[in-house]
C-alpha cells in the first residue's frame, strides 16, 4: 500500500469527529472552505430526516495547513456536533457522572448493535450504535475531499449519481463526465436519469408514509485516472480490491462492482472484455470500458467506474422485532434519529473513499514530498506511455 492514510475517531453524538490524515504532499491549497462545501453535499438529498439540519457541521483544521497550504505534515480536522452541549454532554460524557443513564438494551437488526454488544461486553447498545453510526462518514468525507484535490493535481475528476432506489432503476447508459455533474446535483435524488427522477421521489415518499426505508445502488466514475495505478502481483495491492473494500466500508453497503460486473455474468466473453487499438493520435486505447478502467487489479487510463449497493437503512420508524438483551423478551427495536433513503447522500461518501485509494495509489506510483514533485512524476509517466 502507499503512504497516504487517515484514522477517524469520535462517537455520532459525543463533542466532536476527528480526521487525521497523513501523506499529504506539502503545497496543496486545502482550506475550511473547500472542505465545507463536501460536508454540505454529504447533508443533502432526497429522502434524509431533520437531523440533516440539526447535526450542523462546525468544521476546524488544527494541523498540517497553514495559510491555506498543506505542510507535509499530518493534517487534522475537527467536526463538532453542535448539540453536544445542549442535548448530550451527560449521555456522552466521556468523565464519570453521577447519575446513570438508562441503558438501551432493543438491538436494531441490520445494525451492529447486538454483535457490538456481545463483542465488547457491553450492557448498552448506545455504546456501539454511536461510533458504528453512519455519521462516522462526515469525517470520512473531509479526507476524501482532500485526496480529491490531490487528484485533481493530475487532471482526474469525479462523478457520482443513482441508479436505482427502492426498486425504481435508471434505464440510461450514459456514463455522465465531470460536465453533467451540475445537472446531478440538481437533482433531489442525485440521478443522471430525468425520467427516472420523480419515480424515486414517489418511491421515497412511499415508504416514508409507512415508517420504512429504501436502499438503492449509486455509480462512482473517476475520469482521468493514469494507466497503471495498482499491481497484478499481489492480492492486497490490486485496485480494484482496494476499490472494493473501501466501498464496502460505508456504512450499510453490501455489493460492489466494477465496470459492468454487475451483468458479467449473462454475456459471453465477446461481450464482455474491452478490444485494444493504437494509434498515432491516442496510443494503446479501447473503444469501450466494459471493465470499468481496471485489467488484472491495474487501472487502464479508461474512465474507473464503480456500483456500489446499499441496503434499506436498520433505523425504521415501524420498528422491527427483536430481543431485550436484560430481560430476553421479545420487544420493538429502539429508535433513533433515522432517514427514508440516504442513497443519494451516499453518492458523497463513495465519491470520498474512492478518491482516497486512488489517491494513496497514485503516490504509490508517482511519489513527491510536495505536490510540484508529484506532478513533475505524472508528466514523466505520461511521455512514457507515449513512447511505448
Amino acid at each position: 500500500m502507499g503512504s497516504l492514510r487517515y484514522l477517524t475517531a469520535g462517537e455520532s453524538h459525543g463533542p466532536a469527529l476527528t480526521v487525521i490524515v497523513e501523506g499529504v504532499p506539502a503545497g496543496l491549497v486545502v482550506t475550511s472552505a473547500t472542505l465545507g462545501l463536501e460536508l454540505a453535499r454529504r447533508r443533502q438529498g432526497y429522502g434524509r430526516g431533520a437531523r440533516m439540519k440539526l447535526e450542523a457541521d462546525d468544521l476546524e483544521i488544527c494541523g498540517g495547513v497553514r495559510h491555506g497550504m498543506t505542510l507535509g505534515s499530518p493534517i487534522s480536522v475537527v467536526i463538532r456536533n453542535t448539540e453536544f452541549e445542549q442535548k448530550w454532554s451527560e449521555d456522552m460524557s466521556a468523565d464519570p457522572i453521577t447519575k446513570n443513564a438508562k441503558p438501551l438494551t432493543r438491538p436494531r437488526p441490520g445494525h451492529a448493535d447486538l454483535v457490538g454488544m456481545l463483542k465488547y461486553g457491553h450492557r448498552d447498545a448506545r455504546n456501539v450504535l454511536e461510533r458504528a453510526s453512519a455519521r462516522e462518514t462526515a469525517a470520512r468525507t473531509v479526507a476524501g475531499s482532500i485526496a480529491k484535490d490531490l487528484l485533481g493535481q493530475i487532471g482526474v475528476g469525479f462523478v457520482s449519481h443513482v441508479v436505482g432506489i427502492g426498486g425504481v432503476m435508471s434505464r440510461s447508459t450514459k456514463v455522465p463526465v465531470p460536465a453533467d455533474v451540475e445537472a446531478i446535483e440538481a437533482s433531489p435524488v442525485r440521478t443522471f436519469d430525468k425520467d427516472a427522477e420523480q419515480p424515486m421521489i414517489d418511491a421515497i415518499e412511499a415508504a416514508k408514509a409507512d415508517g420504512d426505508t429504501l436502499g438503492g445502488v449509486f455509480e462512482v466514475v473517476a475520469h482521468g485516472v493514469p494507466l497503471g495505478l495498482g499491481s497484478y502481483v499481489h492480492w492486497d495491492r490490486k485496485i480494484d480490491g482496494r476499490l472494493a473494500q473501501a466501498l464496502l466500508s460505508i456504512n450499510a453497503m453490501k455489493a460492489v462492482a466494477i465496470g459492468d460486473g454487475l451483468d458479467a455474468h449473462a454475456v459471453r466473453g465477446s461481450d464482455a472484455h474491452d478490444e485494444i487499438f493504437w494509434n498515432e493520435e491516442a496510443g494503446y486505447h479501447r473503444e469501450t470500458n466494459r471493465s470499468g478502467g481496471i485489467e488484472g487489479g491495474v487501472t487502464t487510463g479508461e474512465p474507473v467506474r464503480a456500483r456500489v449497493v446499499m441496503k434499506p437503512l436498520s433505523t425504521l420508524r415501524k420498528a422491527l422485532r427483536t430481543v431485550d438483551v436484560e430481560t430476553k423478551e421479545e420487544q420493538i427495536a429502539i429508535v433513533e434519529r433515522t432517514d427514508t433513503c440516504a442513497v443519494p447522500s451516499a453518492c458523497v461518501i463513495g465519491e470520498a473513499v474512492a478518491a482516497f485509494v486512488l489517491a494513496d495509489a497514485a503516490l504509490e506510483k508517482f511519489g513527491g514530498d510536495s505536490v510540484e514533485e508529484f506532478k513533475a512524476a505524472h508528466r514523466s509517466w505520461l511521455e512514457a506511455l507515449q513512447k511505448a
